[in-house]
């Protein structure tokens, strides 16, 4: 059965104009959609034949027309051919969804990073310019938006069905996403797991802007601090610099361009550093003891909120150079943060 590309792209169009279904506002939309119903295509016509044929077979074969079972022998030809076939659209189904699996799991190196904090019964959006949002997300439209999740209590699942969106969030592990909104709009966020009581009214909305508008945005609403500045302050707070300083006297590994490198435990092990690593790092030190380093690091299990481990990754994923941890020494009496360098300046 063939349907023209015309044909087919205006049924897609006619199901989202009669609110049938969700509108296509990301990039990666269009492409689930695709999916989905080359699925229920394949669906129809598989219940269209195999209702026909028992349909005919039961009329022909009926007990009138023969009342005494008659051997019917096997088709080698035909029973490949109803083996083959259906396995071809089965790995055809497989390898499609594979590969989108790969691309929403895998955001581009240019993404921007948002972080999202669930908990009972709200949804938290932590900006790496400081800006902070409840139950809502702003959002540019034409880049690529990365969603790094964890949840504060119980399971929660992160879904925005016009973006085809959806994503566990989980306690104690961060999970990440990503989309390219491409128009302008509102949209619906929901929480799609069961996480208590007040489950239904864990709801909010995704405001796509124009990156003008987008820009406008951040700039009424930062709270004077980023997300590496207030990781800054927790930095010196908790006198983490008296060990992480740099120096080659130092008691802790360097912290200086440390994330996205390779890191050499002490079982000889190679670990990839990004945000799961260093939160890890930061509340189990004693898994992650980096070699030629004592386990002298006491855990900071209960003692940061999920919020404080957002600034503190934040803020090593800043440094480049340990001239942050030594201004953040000098500076650590005060209650600022040292002023931002070329090198906290995010493309």
């Amino acid at each position: 059965m063939h349907i023209s590309p015309v044909l087919w792209q205006f049924l897609i169009k006619w199901l989202h104009a009669s609110a049938l279904f969700p509108a296509e506002a990301s990039t990666i939309a269009p492409m689930m959609d695709a999916l989905y119903f080359f699925l229920l295509l394949l669906t129809v016509i598989g219940l269209i034949l195999v209702g026909s044929l028992i349909f005919g077979f039961s009329l022909r074969y009926r007990r009138s027309r023969n009342p005494v079972a008659t051997q019917v022998e096997g088709s080698t030809l035909m029973e490949a051919t109803w083996t083959i076939i259906p396995l071809a659209l089965f790995l055809v189904c497989f390898v499609w969804g594979a590969l989108l699996y790969f691309r929403i799991y895998n955001p581009p190196a240019n993404s921007m990073n948002i972080y999202i904090v669930g908990k009972q019964w709200m949804w938290k959006a932590e900006h790496p310019g400081g800006q902070h949002e409840i139950n809502s997300l702003h959002v540019p439209i034409g880049r690529p938006v990365q969603l790094t999740m964890i949840s504060q209590d119980v399971f929660h699942s992160f879904s925005i069905p016009d973006f085809r969106v959806k994503r566990e969030v989980i306690p104690g592990r961060y999970t990440t996403v990503w989309f390219e909104a491409t128009d302008v709009g509102t949209y619906h966020l929901f929480c799609t797991q069961y996480c208590g009581t007040q489950h239904s009214g864990m709801i909010g909305e995704v405001t796509a802007m124009t990156p003008a508008d987008y820009e406008k945005w951040t700039q009424q609403s930062t709270s004077g601090m980023s997300l590496a500045q207030n990781g800054e302050r927790l930095f010196a707070s908790m006198n983490c610099n008296a060990c992480h300083n740099g120096t080659a006297t130092a008691r802790g590994p360097n912290l200086a361009g440390v994330y996205g490198s390779k890191l050499t435990l002490t079982n000889g092990s190679q670990v990839l550093v990004n945000e799961a690593f260093l939160r890890d790092a930061i509340l189990n030190p004693s898994s992650h003891v980096t070699a030629g380093f004592n386990p002298i690091m006491p855990t900071y299990q209960g003692q940061i909120s999920e919020d404080g481990l957002i600034d503190l990754v934040e803020y090593i994923k800043t440094l480049q150079t340990n001239y942050r941890v030594q201004q953040t020494q000098v500076t650590s009496q005060s209650n600022q943060a040292a002023p931002v360098t070329p090198e906290m300046v995010k493309p």
